[in-house]
């Protein structure tokens, strides 16, 4: 078993917090994490069992009455347990009562939302970061934050770098020992899920184009959000395509992150950017192998992109700070992958680029963003495939990928 690194954040929560919910996307390793923390001394439900499901959908209140502690897994699949929760945690107040894992963000449903407002805390696992594979605690968030170079250890370069990248971060896919089974697994998961857990928290009319929807999106990884494009190959209305891309995001398969924007720059584009979460993933659906990747360069820099955009989202789930993510793009042409904003407002820019070399033309995005946030200006970092950190003056510097799992 591999140890994660959100875990400390866990049992902390469990000292005060009468609920602790683990979500993310299937197989990213919730339920192994939650039974290791709780041991042998707390029951353990899951609602993917077909009696257990049939109990807690009869009765919610019956099945939780009596329960003194317990882990649920799978909870999205009986939203009516969370008001049955409530009821329970508000009769007895006890910190760690309750631990939930959930493949699916309940929180975008108001009853579940408001219900345990208070009373739980959300944490979010998604799958194994490098960092984790390597067994490493990295220091990268701390240190940009601070203004200080990031440390450069056990980098990946060339080969090895779009091997990693395409292997991604779930578990079971890495047990897999040659990219062709890697990918079946990501298909196959890919398939399961949208059978599976889809009809579990939405209603979805046209089911059987949401494979399609998935691939479409899977080509646009990296790209702006455009929803009358991704729906018309689908003959779907905007309407109906921002519904479905909503599911696949609430079931953690994509993201879509928000523009940054500033009074003191005018020309700023407003449309979201879309990521797909796991970079293996993202790479079966797209065909991408190692030797493809090596004859035609230019389709690994959207893969590297969100490979980064992910590794981002992992170091900063089990972070003390909270930090909120967003894009850069201006009418100019200029822009910056993924900038990070502090609980302080101390900003980061974050380029991505999957040449071995750098020059001053990529920095033009993190300088205009630079000049826009004046002193909150932490620093901006281009990321690359090399294995040294070179500064380019003025809180700007080049540095190797590997600084995120060092």
């Amino acid at each position: 078993m591999y140890r994660r690194l959100v875990e400390h954040r866990i049992r902390v929560a469990l000292e005060d917090t009468r609920v602790v919910m683990l979500c993310g996307p299937r197989q990213s390793g919730k339920t192994t994490l939650m039974q290791w923390i709780a041991g042998t001394d707390i029951p353990f439900f899951t609602l993917d069992d077909p009696i257990t499901l049939e109990a807690a959908s009869t009765d919610p209140i019956g099945f939780v009455r009596g329960l003194d502690r317990a882990i649920i897994d799978e909870i999205q699949r009986v939203p009516s347990l969370v008001l049955a929760l409530k009821t329970a945690v508000d009769a007895d107040p006890r910190p760690g009562r309750f631990l939930l894992t959930g493949s699916a963000n309940l929180m975008t449903l108001p009853r579940v939302a408001d219900s345990l407002a208070g009373r739980m805390e959300i944490i979010r696992l998604l799958p194994l970061a490098q960092a984790e594979l390597r067994g490493t605690r990295p220091s990268f968030l701390e240190r940009v934050f601070a203004g200080d170079a990031p440390t450069t250890a056990a980098p990946a370069l060339g080969a090895d770098l779009v091997e990693l990248v395409l292997a991604g971060g779930y578990p079971e896919a890495l047990t897999r020992s040659t990219w062709r089974r890697r990918r079946d697994w990501h298909l196959s998961y890919v398939e399961a899920i949208l059978q599976r857990d889809v009809r579990d928290i939405a209603r979805i009319e046209q089911l059987k184009a949401m494979p399609k929807l998935v691939r479409v999106l899977a080509e646009h990884s990296g790209q702006l959000v455009n929803y009358s494009g991704f729906g018309s190959a689908l003959d779907m209305n905007h309407v109906t395509t921002r519904k479905y891309v909503g599911v696949l995001e609430d079931l953690f398969l994509i993201r879509t992150l928000q523009p940054w924007y500033s009074n003191a720059l005018k020309r700023l584009l407003k449309s979201p950017k879309l990521h797909f979460l796991d970079s293996g993933l993202l790479a079966a659906l797209r065909g991408l192998s190692p030797d493809r990747v090596s004859r035609e360069t230019t389709l690994f820099g959207p893969l590297l992109e969100s490979f980064v955009f992910g590794e981002l989202l992992k170091l900063a789930s089990w972070a003390e700070d909270r930090y909120v993510f967003s894009h850069f793009r201006d009418k100019d042409g200029n822009e910056v992958d993924v900038v990070m904003e502090d609980g302080h407002g101390s900003v980061v820019g974050i380029e991505v680029k999957s040449s071995a070399t750098v020059s001053r033309r990529d920095f033009s995005g993190l300088e205009r963003l630079q000049a826009a946030c004046g002193d909150r200006f932490a620093q901006g970092l281009v990321l690359h495939d090399n294995d040294r950190t070179i500064p380019f003056g003025g809180r700007l510097a080049a540095a190797p990928l590997s600084t995120l799992w060092s």
